[in-house]
């Protein structure tokens, strides 16, 4: 049953979030003191006694799934598990966020996602587990957070309703269990939703306050996407909260203050640290976070305009095509992201509308439409911005989605359950449940090979249930909770399977989807692996036995980038067969199982996906025999062309390794001069070949193309295996 929050009624206890004051026990009779076990496990003393067990089962459940199978995915995305390891190595690189212990260069994101992966690998040392366990608990935690939120203001069962959508959604299932920024991201942004609805509630500054350190520290997550969500939570605020509008507006301003402290904290320290002293800010052009916030990370996510990507996008606009995908209002149902987030948006955009409808007489402090506000405001805004921006778009982004559409649903489900009498809500809540097992089918009929059996029970048991809930108000609560059953079921069936899919497959690299293979297609190739431009990655099969294609932002290829064994100078950067480099397989997948006991690759030496750049290189025994000889007398034991070929056989070896020319190979550090003087101190042994993008895709310095062709024709040639190594300390005659 829905809650309506009532100012004359409720309590400053109900107000601070705790249960409502019991009844006085009768003269002489004394409550039995429950411990905290029974306190824990039996939950509000107001609530059914089946509501705390079903939710601890709940984050039980989440935990078991997303732990099931974790060591598949090695080191994940080996960009960011080498900026764990140097972090758990350094305290300077963990403050950094530094790739490498010798603090050459940072990642190209703020390291608040990484620390809690680095603290943990500092307690329990280096190992698939170690890194990405934390991450669970982030997708546990944003579960718990979302069902507290939409239990509060409506029933168990919508919270409940709420955590398993979001927890079987595809590409939640895919990200928290996977090592980069978005599961802290979308962790702190629930948390700051949910912040913002008690602030609502009863309009104490402090709820509002801690919703701005929460959005605060997602900035130090994954910079401006934190704040797209900031113009709906400050507009419902603004409007709907139960104090006087001077007030309101003084709260919004100290909310202002807490994001500005609690995520410009750190920028200041970066920018006040004399850059002589500190790594490379990776990303940027002339080494300042500030550029890299507003620039590559920022603004130029939006126009396309990313000084040292390896391209943007097709112009804003409807309808747009770039070299990240189409741009439009439908973009989250494309071929490219439908299955990934849109199973239930139908739904969720239905029930938003259906909520607000329903609450549309409700004062201006109403606390339900403002949850509607909340959430619903924070998924159209987010939705909008990630359908028109031109630049680095990838189908993973769309996790930050998945928490305010679960809560959506649940909210709206039990608005509408609870007026499913009157005739307009039982035709809402059978038009998304319809629209949910359409759209199903829909999404599971474009990979028809994939489970071709389910597609036609999840539309009828869809319409089935659907027609069941048009006459909800008139059947026996049986017999209308059945129908409601079957609908949950005919809804959550398909995307279920795609999770179940994803948690039975292993993921790395930098681009990776969820779902079945081919499920998640960028321009219509099968098996699309989700390169930009529509094409696979240099070396990277169709994922149907076809040959590697080359494909390159804007149809090129990257020279000598083809990604195979022999250092990415296969002809036209295609591998045997249409094997993708490093074991990725399409859609970001590998058939590797992970990391070896000693924390490297099994396999010879080569470059990795597109010279690098899609993953790392594999590191033989004989290439880690070599570099880790005498390894404590160099800062680097080597450098690299490009961060995931440099964290490659940096976590192999366990030492670090420098990454020329940060993530893409396009920034401008080290410069020629600076490198020389490091190889000139003694400082770096070896020079590895191949791998990266140079200096001519996408940057302006060339930086890396110099190094290269200055290492060639000083210092001797090493073979170790299929690998080419150059001695730093052996100049040639």
């Amino acid at each position: 049953m829905t809650t309506h929050y009532d100012p004359a009624v409720h309590t400053p206890a109900e107000d601070d979030g705790g249960p409502p004051p019991e009844a006085p026990a009768p003269p002489g009779h004394h409550r039995p003191r429950r411990s905290r076990f029974g306190r824990l496990w039996r939950g509000r003393p107001e609530d059914p006694r089946w509501v705390r067990p079903a939710f601890l089962a709940l984050l039980t459940a989440t935990a078991l799934l997303y732990l099931y199978n974790l060591d598949a995915s090695g080191w994940a995305n080996s960009f960011y598990s080498a900026a764990v390891q140097a972090g758990s190595q350094s305290w300077k690189a963990f403050f950094f966020g530094s790739l490498d212990a010798g603090n050459a260069i940072t990642v190209d994101k703020p390291p608040a996602a990484l620390w809690p992966m680095a603290l943990a690998v500092r307690i329990f040392g280096l190992s698939s587990w170690s890194i990405l366990v934390p991450e669970v608990l982030m997708g546990v935690g944003t579960v718990a957070v979302v069902y507290a939120a939409v239990r509060r203001r409506f029933s168990p069962a919508a919270g409940l309703i709420a955590g398993a959508v979001l927890a079987l959604t595809p590409v939640a299932a895919l990200m928290f269990r996977f090592n980069n920024p978005d599961a802290l991201l979308a962790l702190l942004m629930s948390l700051a939703c949910y912040l913002v609805v008690r602030a609502l509630e009863d309009g104490r500054t402090k709820w509002l306050v801690w919703a701005g350190v929460a959005i605060g520290f997602a900035f130090l997550a994954k910079t401006l996407q934190a704040f797209l969500i900031l113009p709906a939570l400050a507009l419902v605020y603004g409007v709907c909260a139960p104090v006087r509008l001077r007030k309101r507006l003084g709260q919004l301003a100290l909310a202002t203050a807490a994001i500005v402290v609690s995520g410009g904290w750190w920028v200041a320290v970066v920018e006040l640290w004399p850059a002589s002293s500190r790594p490379y800010v990776g990303g940027s052009q002339n080494n300042s976070f500030l550029e890299l916030t507003f620039g590559y990370n920022g603004l130029g996510r939006l126009n396309g305009e990313e000084t040292g990507s390896v391209g943007g996008g097709g112009g804003p606009g409807g309808g747009g095509g770039g070299q990240w995908g189409e741009t439009g209002w439908d973009r989250m149902f494309n071929s490219e992201i439908g299955g990934q987030i849109s199973w239930l948006l139908p739904a969720a955009l239905i029930l938003l509308v259906a909520g607000l409808l329903a609450t549309r007489r409700a004062a201006r402090t109403d606390a339900v439409r403002a949850s509607f506000l909340v959430w619903g405001g924070s998924l159209l805004m987010t939705a909008a911005v990630f359908s028109y921006m031109a630049g680095i778009f990838h189908q993973y982004y769309t996790v930050a989605l998945a928490p305010y559409l679960a809560a959506v649903v649940g909210m709206g489900a039990a608005t509408l359950w609870e007026r499913r009498e009157r005739i307009w809500a039982s035709l809402a809540l059978a038009a998304a449940v319809t629209a949910s097992a359409a759209w199903g089918y829909v999404l599971l009929d474009r990979t028809p090979d994939y489970l071709p059996w389910l597609r036609t029970p999840v539309l009828v048991g869809g319409l089935v249930a659907a027609l069941g809930l048009v006459f909800a108000g008139r059947l026996g609560r049986r017999t209308a909770l059945a129908a409601a059953g079957l609908g949950l079921v005919a809804s959550l069936a398909a995307p279920t399977a795609y999770t179940l899919s994803t948690l039975r497959e292993g993921h790395s690299g930098s681009i990776v989807t969820a779902g079945p293979s081919g499920a998640s297609m960028r321009g219509g190739g099968p098996g699309g692996g989700g390169f930009p431009g529509g094409g696979n990655a240099p070396g990277q099969g169709q994922g149907q036995g076809g040959p590697g294609t080359g494909g390159f932002p804007g149809g090129g290829t990257a020279p000598g980038t083809g990604g195979n064994n022999q250092n990415g100078q296969t002809p036209n950067g295609q591998m045997p067969n249409g094997q993708a480099p490093n074991g990725q397989m399409p859609n970001g997948r590998s058939n590797q199982n992970g990391p070896t006991g000693e924390g490297g690759r099994t396999g010879g030496a080569g470059g990795g996906g597109m010279g690098g750049l899609l993953n790392g290189a594999e590191v033989g025994s004989e290439a880690k025999k070599l570099l880790e000889a005498d390894a404590d007398s160099y800062t680097w034991v080597a450098a690299a062309i490009g961060s995931q070929n440099a964290a490659s056989y940096q976590l192999g070896t366990g030492e670090p390794v420098m990454a020329i020319g940060g993530f893409n190979g396009t920034d401008p550090s080290p410069t020629l001069a600076q490198f020389k003087k490091y190889v000139a101190d003694g400082r770096i042994h070896y020079f590895i070949a191949g791998g990266g993008m140079g200096g001519g895709m996408g940057g302006d310095s060339g930086a890396a193309s110099q190094i290269t062709s200055w290492v060639e024709a000083t210092f001797k040639e090493v073979t170790v295996g299929s690998a080419t190594f150059y001695d730093l300390t052996s100049p040639t005659d």
